[in-house]
């Protein structure tokens, strides 16, 4: 068995009814409260245990949060009840860089998580990682490289989250792009980048989560964790001129109901998030690719002049007057979490734009 077995299992062995204890991997540790083989640890391993030495495999510090953990210390401070949904659970968000993944990142944070930030902009990530443990004095972040779109890349970060705090709760396929056209003109190479990213991209993403999951539930049979992919109003009905971003979405819906039935056995519940409009973020407002440029320039918006008018349509389409942020959509996924008789859902946070029956 090996370090990237052992760890969830540790995290399942030591769960409190809500999480496991985070576990960091050590090549070597100095002392151990248990050395003992890969098949003698379950059955000797007692919670409250904050280390362990395992025979040809290496050694496992065990914590409330990281620093407790590999610091040895006890100073995290305990939260219970709604407030504690996802305090000191270990999340990962994709797309986290920036734009609703930046958001949903902040207001984790705020409610106690230990999130990775996962993204091809890896700098841009451990920048934001480094302002977070910055501003809450603890380890609260780190920033991670991913592409979504490759294999060996999401296994990779998989990896190094479980060697680095050994398993995950949270798993929020953020990581999302849209071109926007005519079915008419839209070339197949387009077509099939947005696919990529929002369809496949979660499938990948799902299948070497999904594994470490399965692990931190064996030992008890009741450790409840999430996958929640963020999609969009588009995955709730059609949208014009831009059939590839509606098309993958509505796809990542039948993922999401089909993971949800398969994976709800491992206590994994898979549901999805589907926000309005961020006017606010790089996806609408980057000058030179934002969809108010797209829109304006393939003429989406009949009588648009220039970027302010596209705004002001899409505003004008919200009940609420607003665009969507990164709390209003943190709120529906710490409903997800919490809500623990819920899965394959696909829940609105559209500001009244679309409205289910």
């Amino acid at each position: 068995m090996k370090a990237l077995k052992i760890s969830p299992l540790l995290r399942g062995l030591s769960f409190d009814g809500e999480k496991g204890d985070i576990v960091v991997y050590k090549s070597l540790i100095d002392y151990a409260e248990l050395t003992c083989t890969a098949d003698e640890l379950v059955e000797k391993f007692e919670k409250g245990m904050r280390s362990v030495m395992v025979e040809g495999v290496g050694g496992f510090l065990l914590g409330e949060d990281y620093d407790d953990a590999a610091n040895g210390t006890t100073d995290v401070a305990k939260v219970s009840g709604r407030a504690g949904v996802v305090n000191n659970k270990v999340c990962v968000v994709t797309g986290g860089a920036q734009g609703f993944g930046e958001g949903i990142v902040r207001e984790l944070i705020k409610n106690g998580a230990l999130v990775f930030i996962a993204d091809m902009n890896v700098g841009g990530a451990k920048k934001l990682a480094i302002e977070l443990n910055k501003q809450e004095g603890r380890t609260v972040a780190f920033g991670i490289s991913v592409n979504v779109t490759d294999e060996k890349s999401v296994k990779k970060m998989v990896d190094e989250i479980v060697k680095t705090v050994g398993g995950i709760d949270l798993f929020i396929s953020n990581a999302g792009v849209l071109k926007a056209g005519s079915v008419k003109e839209m070339s197949l190479k387009d077509f099939e980048f947005v696919t990529d990213v929002n369809y496949i991209g979660f499938f990948l993403c799902t299948k070497y989560v999904a594994p470490v999951m399965e692990t931190m539930n064996q030992p008890q049979g009741n450790y409840y964790t999430d996958i929640v992919s963020i999609s969009s109003k588009s995955a709730l009905e059609g949208s014009n001129k831009n059939a590839a971003y509606a098309g993958s979405k509505f796809g990542s819906v039948g993922l999401v109901q089909s993971f949800a039935k398969e994976l709800v056995v491992d206590n994994t519940k898979v549901n999805t998030v589907c926000p309005g409009n961020f006017f606010d973020g790089p996806l609408w407002s980057d000058p030179e690719r934002g969809l108010f440029v797209q829109y304006l320039n393939t003429g989406k918006v009949p009588g648009a002049e220039t970027v302010e008018d596209v705004k002001r349509h899409y505003e004008a389409q919200v009940p609420m007057n607003r665009g969507c942020d990164g709390e209003d959509v943190t709120k529906a996924i710490l409903y997800s979490v919490e809500q623990k008789y819920e899965t394959g859902q696909a829940i609105p946070v559209t500001g009244g734009q679309v409205m289910l029956n």
